[in-house]
């Protein structure tokens, strides 16, 4: 059955503006082309998240078998993972149709109820972001997800009264990428809760060789892999790298993506081998340099290199602390000995202080 993506969709942005940054998970405009065009349509085709994939594939034949819907699900994880995707797979896999939505586009109870009433049976409604949806929508939700009916407040003052409003059984799919940040009361009613995990670079490599295919462009396998390892373990930004590298290999070679012709053009964007951008390396710079290390407050190093500290926060910090480049201390944050080799630099030597062995990185004052 067709997909039907009729309802305003913002990608997972959290609120920032990211457009310019190609090692960003988040999704842009351009992403919107790629994911259409590049997803895959089944769960054989989906590549990575294999634990993910072989309960799913257990949970759909169950309701196939049955005739009945599939319990709501919740996805969870960071950027560009594939949670649109999978969702997308899923109704496939079904033969229902699917709404897409996000939380932030969701302003008024009416948005949600217009939503729902045009469900049929078994559909399956998707919100991206969905931590972002207003408190009084969220609340409209409790019903409909377990009673399949929704409170709908009708006048004002001592004339008000309420009407219920019951739905075709449907699935909800929630996507977030906070899920810290989901009320308990919402994160209890899903009956099903995976979180997608970052990619090894052989699964993005798998991937990228798809998505060249797809867009009949040639490539090696040493050229494949060499874009999925500076991927951030992200495939949106694999396909991404792709199609920048694709136009490097249309100009400077013969149309085909080998690893010399990848090297060349995701430095000549500033990615280096493990997939740190300019503001990546100048955040450790910052750091190391002008701080001794660390420790140096948030609010403080976004001052000096021009970044606000939420962006720095939510945005550059999780790949940097996965990588063991950074620490997070109650005093602020440190460089480690990992990020001085990885930025050519000769780490500060270990002192002893009483029993404990910790680097020195200046005064801590």
């Amino acid at each position: 059955m067709p997909i039907n993506q009729n309802a305003p969709y913002d990608g997972a942005d959290n609120g920032y503006d990211f457009e310019s940054r190609i090692t960003g998970g988040e999704f842009t405009e351009e992403d919107a082309e790629n994911e259409i065009s590049l997803r895959p349509r089944t769960l054989d085709e989906y590549v990575g998240q294999e634990k993910v994939k072989a309960n799913l594939r257990v949970f759909l034949e169950a309701c196939r078998q049955r005739g009945d819907s599939l319990d709501h699900v919740l996805l969870h994880g960071p950027p560009g993972l594939g949670k649109t995707t999978l969702s997308c797979i899923i109704a496939s896999e079904l033969g229902v149709n699917l709404k897409i939505t996000s939380g932030p586009a969701i302003e008024k109870i009416g948005d949600l109820a217009a939503l729902l009433t045009g469900l049929e049976t078994n559909d399956i409604l998707f919100i991206d972001e969905i931590h972002r949806l207003p408190r009084p929508v969220e609340e409209v939700l409790y019903p409909a997800m377990e009673d399949f009916a929704i409170d709908i407040m009708v006048g004002k003052g001592p004339g008000a009264k309420s009407v219920r409003i019951p739905l075709k059984k449907f699935t909800l799919i929630g996507a977030t990428t906070r899920a810290g940040r989901l009320s308990a009361p919402l994160r209890d009613r899903f009956g099903m809760s995976f979180r997608l995990d970052l990619y090894e670079p052989e699964e993005l490599a798998r991937i990228v060789t798809r998505s060249a295919g797809i867009l009949e462009t040639g490539i090696t396998p040493e050229g494949a892999y060499e874009i999925a390892r500076r991927s951030r373990g992200t495939p949106r930004i694999a396909n991404r790298f792709l199609k920048r590298v694709r136009d490097f290999a249309t100009v400077m070679g013969d149309g085909t993506i080998t690893r010399d012709i990848s090297d060349t053009a995701l430095r000549s964007l500033d990615v280096d081998e493990l997939g740190l951008d300019a503001v990546d390396r100048r955040m450790l710079t910052a750091i190391i340099k002008h701080f001794d290390g660390g420790p140096v407050g948030l609010e403080t190093l976004s001052a000096v290199i021009g970044e606000e500290s939420v962006t720095l926060e939510d945005v550059y910090e999780p790949y940097l602390l996965r990588l063991g480049f950074l620490n997070r201390t109650p005093r602020g944050r440190m460089a480690t000995a990992s990020a001085y080799r990885h930025l050519g630099l000769e780490a500060p030597k270990k002192e002893t202080r009483g029993s404990a062995d910790q680097l020195s990185f200046g005064d801590p004052d």
